[in-house]
């Protein structure tokens, strides 16, 4: 019986594309038979549940100004009734209070005992915030000590993805918790002024790949472009997550 997978993309820093990470996941996933369930839980910006081709559920966690952690009972029983992958994007502003929640009430020994195993997503981005997704790493790691599997995404937009010369995989950081990560998925580097813009207008237009493929209104070169995306995502993904 194959044990069903509990995507959730945890970040504590903002705009280092998680939202991006979810849409990927969702559809690579999907392209394999099935779509996953997928869920936001981002009280600010919930551009997840924008890609109506996904049917994202939105999960409103918000009780007047303050986030209700009991609002993240009603994310475990959508998860619970669903018979397949889910995949969850979860803001920045709600990292602490999900994580905190999952901890509290051992929301990874519930999915086991359902059938299900708890995938922990994070990124790693170079440029200004790489010291912020690396701290935001190493908070993940050491609140979820055993259960969830871990999976890392290192993504080289903003710049490389190194501190004086070392790379991720030769940092400290990631050294003391190799043993607890499943696979790193390796963002392909992309050239800005083509592959690049045409994949930030796809996600800004909130459309899937197979979405903007089926267009005859894009131009043939960048539906090219795209399907070339579509392929180094997927084969990047497909190496850890199947």
């Amino acid at each position: 019986m194959a044990v069903h997978k509990v995507h959730m993309v945890l970040q504590g820093k903002g705009g280092v594309a998680k939202t991006f990470a979810s849409v990927m996941l969702a559809q690579q996933i999907g392209s394999r038979g099935n779509l996953p369930l997928c869920a936001d839980t981002d009280p600010v910006n919930a551009t997840f549940t924008g890609f109506a081709a996904l049917n994202v559920q939105r999960i409103e966690i918000m009780n007047g100004d303050e986030i209700d952690p009991r609002a993240f009972d009603a994310l475990i029983e959508l998860i619970a009734s669903h018979e397949g992958d889910v995949v969850v994007d979860n803001g920045a502003s709600s990292f602490i209070p999900l994580a905190s929640y999952m901890l509290q009430n051992d929301v990874a020994g519930l999915l086991q005992s359902m059938g299900r195993q708890l995938v922990i997503h994070t990124l790693i981005t170079g440029g200004q915030a790489i010291l912020d997704t690396l701290n935001g790493f190493a908070a993940i790691m050491s609140q979820f000590p055993s259960g969830p599997e871990f999976v890392v995404w290192l993504n080289p937009f903003f710049g490389p993805i190194e501190i004086d010369g070392k790379p991720f995989q030769k940092m400290k950081v990631y050294l003391e918790n190799k043993d607890k990560i499943t696979g790193i998925i390796q963002m392909p580097e992309l050239k800005k002024e083509t592959f690049g813009q045409d994949l930030r207008d796809m996600l800004q237009d909130r459309l899937t790949f197979d979405e903007a493929l089926a267009s005859e209104s894009l131009p043939l070169m960048v539906r090219q472009r795209l399907k070339m995306s579509q392929r180094a995502f997927y084969d990047a993904i497909g190496v850890v997550v199947g």
